[in-house]
């Protein structure tokens, strides 16, 4: 499984899970970093078979409208520290990694982890 963390999540996110063995690309390792657009992650995601990970809402609604990014994590925590955001992938991330192998947008806030498609 291959993933792309999106811009507004920080980059010792990506680390994080390439430390757990998996392929990972941050926006801000592509060419125009963190002003990456959507449409070139959502393209990197379906070329790639890349998981996006992200807090815009806007991947969802381009899912729903057109099934594409290839996979989509939706982070709908509100304002986190990075700290608590590793934390919350640190007890989440292998039940994370299962579910996508049966379903493509997953949500998960600070509570809870909800499965959409």
């Amino acid at each position: 499984m291959k993933f792309i963390v999106d811009a507004q999540l920080p980059f010792s996110l990506a680390a994080w899970i390439s430390e757990q063995g998996y392929d990972v690309l941050h926006t801000l390792q592509l060419p125009d970093k963190n002003l990456t657009p959507d449409h070139v992650v959502i393209e990197i995601s379906v070329r790639e078979q890349r998981v996006v990970i992200s807090k815009d809402s806007d991947f969802y609604e381009y899912y729903v409208l057109r099934g594409q990014p290839h996979k989509l994590l939706i982070i709908s925590t509100g304002n986190i520290v990075n700290k608590q955001l590793i934390a919350l992938f640190e007890k989440n991330f292998e039940q994370l990694v299962f579910l996508f192998r049966l379903h493509s947008v997953i949500e998960m806030n600070n509570h809870s982890i909800l499965v959409h498609y």
